[in-house]
């Protein structure tokens, strides 16, 4: 369509930092592009090292070496004494070993043998109907290729065609887990392959075998995965080799797909046991009926199902900065260049919630990951794990704004697996009810802490992981007011993460509950002998706890439960240490006014309070939210790509525009210097995006990339406390703009014009929730009242007053 977004780059990727991703939820491919060979990268988002068995078989670990709670009270005492390398080195015992890696899968070589003369005419890649694109010519011969990732026939497809002649084509199926299983027949290609049963990450050098490999199936599990290609064409095939020979070819289809014994685990409800895995050569025929069944349906209807499905998601939000939103964009010369701010913006929105819709969709596999859906590595970049103390939340902020709800499912699957797990994990180390999870995650649901028993409890003893995750939770419920999802899954998540909490927080000796032992990820503080991690009740802590309960006192409110957990938060909730300032007017970061080891440091773990809590804005506590401000301007500006995100978000909710504006610019930088090599994680080299707009730690994250989604919408809509806020940080450099569909908390979404710097027109309108719940709209110094039935809307002018006639 003429109104789609369309990124364009001139030439093939010359390495995968410039590959177009595409992705249905479950499997994804980074599109490399090129005429005499192309490469097409596999990924399925359930092959990961591990078992189902591993978080059991760590926390058995754990305990083992003396973690529990006789050791956790040696720690506290040791905590308030002040003896910070005691509590420490008593604290490390309760460290697991590590999560698990995220792995590549598969790759497909296509190579035109034969092929005198090519000429590459460039690749695009479509943000509104997830199709790249490629023409070329061979040998005077005009070729269209055409990728893209089917949801409805969980498939990845590439179409090709060539006009007025034909060409020869090679097809190979490689990767580099290990191959136990190679077809090849004129119908097309398999693969099995076997999948490490532990991946250790980067940062533990001293792991003898990081990538350990079972000699068969591990209690039941078979460690196995599955791919297979089909092929339908005009021309010649014939088997060579491990691949396929296409002679005289004019059309071409493949159909890639998928059957691991992960997928099935993860399909298992949490809680019940998983079945002994399907034997191998299941796998492998599931892996070719899928690739067969799409096969059949042809390109053409492929390419509908396909749009039909994507679109209908992608099409429930539109935003226009600027004059430009549709038409073809030279990544490198518009939006790199930074010539066109307007556009560069328009265009990080799209893209987030293209990463997003690509990575996270209901009844695909795991949710999205440090890097999305998209790996290449066998050990990559911190496992490309879940980190749970702020880049796993990140991936979703913008889910229920951007009209994209509905991706949030899988988060909630993981959520429910950390529940399960997270449950023996509390009982065991810290005699608490309920549940818990720490700092890193997998699929398989680890929520021991992890570290391995040397890593620095600033980071890998975080207890606060369970407690962040389950605010989406109830973001989701606030968005789309579903109360069946409140009752069924919401509830027992929030109560069993809130038993957790009310058991863990304990009486100090001024009579407030505190957390102790207590972290501030990933900073330390500096004491008398060096840096110090440990302390009680940090400020990001209690306002996680304090939103947990309030939200669970506003869920068995709306569910009409007498639940006998609430009469226990009731009377925790004034015992909490309530926010407050350092002696120079700054957010405090810990319970007392320890000095920073590092002033700069890219978290900024109070200000949850501030983004996304929404527990301090400027119009309901001005004096904290300039307390906040004081943080960030301590703090500076970028590091990374999801430390800007983070920062954007909160200069906006204070209602910062301008700063907002600066950070933003320099988050949508490139990247310079070799892309391959793996900064420092101090933030002490700064990010950027690379040639596919993949923002960086660096490497790449994509975090970054969801994180911007949500902290532009953040500049353009708010919806916390019961207000709706309409253009509350966009820039007088952004004049003139339009958004369609974003959605806020409530049950309502909003459309609104902008030209000149001000409002022109704004429709609210009601799509779920109680009709007779007052809404409350403002914008500058206007502000009104509106109640709305579901199904209502309201157009108003920049005052806030009904235009005539509608």
């Amino acid at each position: 369509m003429a109104t789609d977004l369309v990124l364009h780059w001139p030439r093939p990727a010359e390495n995968w930092f410039a590959a177009a991703p595409i992705g249905n939820g479950r499997l994804g491919a980074m599109v490399f592009g090129g005429a005499r060979q192309a490469r097409l990268q596999l990924n399925d988002s359930t092959v990961w090292s591990g078992t189902p068995s591993t978080p059991r078989a760590g926390l058995t670990e754990v305990l083992a070496a003396g973690a529990g709670a006789d050791r956790l009270a040696q720690v506290r005492a040791a905590v308030r004494a002040g003896d910070h390398r005691t509590a420490e080195l008593l604290l490390m015992s309760f460290e697991g070993r590590y999560s698990q890696e995220y792995l590549p899968f598969a790759d497909l070589l296509m190579t035109l043998p034969a092929a005198a003369d090519t000429d590459y005419h460039g690749r695009t890649l479509n943000l509104d109907n997830g199709v790249a694109s490629e023409c070329f010519t061979v040998d005077g011969h005009q070729v269209e290729r055409r990728t893209w990732a089917s949801r409805p026939a969980r498939a990845v497809c590439v179409a090709l065609t060539v006009e007025q002649g034909t060409v020869d084509l090679r097809l190979e199926l490689g990767s580099p887990l290990r191959v136990v299983h190679r077809l090849a027949v004129d119908t097309g290609l398999r693969l099995g392959l076997e999948i490490p049963v532990d991946g250790a990450p980067l940062h533990e050098e001293a792991v003898a075998e990081p990538l350990r490999y079972a000699d068969g199936p591990l209690d039941g599990y078979d460690p196995f995965g599955a791919v297979a290609l089909a092929v339908d064409t005009d021309g010649a095939v014939s088997q060579s080799g491990d691949g396929l020979t296409i002679r005289g070819l004019s059309r071409l289809l493949v159909t890639l797909a998928s059957s691991t014994a992960a997928a099935d685990a993860w399909a298992v409800p949490p809680g019940r046991p998983v079945p002994d895995s399907a034997s191998r050569e299941q796998h492998l025929r599931r892996a070719a009926d899928t690739a067969s069944v799409a096969l059949a349906a042809g390109p053409e209807e492929l390419l509908r199902a396909h749009e039909a499905d994507l679109r209908g998601l992608l099409g429930r939000m539109r935003l226009t900065i600027g004059s430009r939103r549709g038409g073809t964009v030279d990544v490198a010369e518009e939006v790199l260049s930074g010539k066109d701010e307007q556009l560069t913006a328009t265009v990080l929105v799209q893209y987030g919630r293209y990463l997003l819709a690509a990575s996270s969709r209901p009844l695909g596999g795991p949710p999205a990951n440090l890097q999305g859906l998209w790996n290449e590595d066998l050990r990559p970049a911190w496992s490309s794990n879940y980190t749970l103390n702020i880049n796993t939340e990140m991936n979703y902020w913008g889910a229920e704004v951007a009209g994209l709800g509905e991706c949030h499912e899988p988060l909630f699957r993981l959520i429910e697996r950390l529940a399960d797990t997270g449950g023996a994990v509390a009982t065991g180390l810290y005699g608490a009810r309920g549940w818990v999870a720490h700092h890193n995650s997998d699929m398989w649901g680890w929520a021991l802490p992890v570290g391995f028993g040397h890593g620095n409890p600033s980071w890998a003893i975080w207890l606060m992981g369970g407690t962040w995750l389950v605010q989406h939770v109830w973001e989701h419920v606030e968005f789309s007011q579903d109360l069946d999802f409140l009752r069924d899954r919401g509830w027992p998540l929030l109560r069993g993460c809130a038993e957790f909490c009310l058991d863990w927080l304990v009486e100090g000796p001024d009579g407030r509950l505190d957390t102790i032992p207590s972290t501030s990820p990933e900073n330390l503080f500096v004491v008398e002998g060096g840096p110090a991690s440990l302390t009680w009740s940090t400020t990001m802590d209690i306002a996680l706890i304090r939103a947990l309960f309030e939200r669970c006192l506003a869920a068995a409110g709306l569910l009409g439960l007498a639940d006998p957990v609430c009469a226990e938060i009731r009377a925790a909730l004034p015992r909490l240490r309530p926010p407050g300032a350092t002696a120079d007017g700054r957010l405090r970061e810990w319970a007392v006014d320890h000095v920073e080891a590092d002033p700069q440091h890219r978290h900024m773990s109070q200000l949850v309070t501030v983004y996304p809590l929404g527990q301090i804005d400027p119009a309901s506590t001005p004096e904290l939210a300039t307390a906040a401000a004081r943080v960030l301007d301590r703090r500076g500006p970028g590091a990374m790509g999801w430390s800007w995100a983070w920062k954007i978000a909160l200069r906006a909710r204070l209602g910062d525009a301008a700063t907002a504006r600066e950070l933003l610019l320099e988050a949508s930088r490139p990247l310079g210097g070799d892309l391959t090599r793996n900064a420092p994680v101090d933030g002490s080299e700064w990010g950027g995006l690379l040639p596919n707009l993949f923002s960086s730690h660096p490497p790449v994250q994509l975090d970054g990339n969801y994180g911007l989604l949500a902290a532009v919408l953040e500049m353009l809509v708010q919806s916390h406390n019961g207000v709706i806020r309409v253009l509350p940080a966009v820039p007088e450099q952004w004049p003139d703009g339009s958004a369609r569909g974003l959605r806020c908390r409530g049950g309502l979404a909003v459309d609104l014009d902008w030209h000149g710097g001000r409002l022109a027109t704004l429709t609210a309108r009601r799509l779920a929730g109680a009709g007779e719940s007052p809404l409350w709209i403002e914008y500058r110094e206007s502000r009104r009242e509106l109640r709305l039935a579901v199904g209502a809307q309201v157009h108003l002018d920049a005052k806030l007053m009904e235009l005539d006639g509608c």
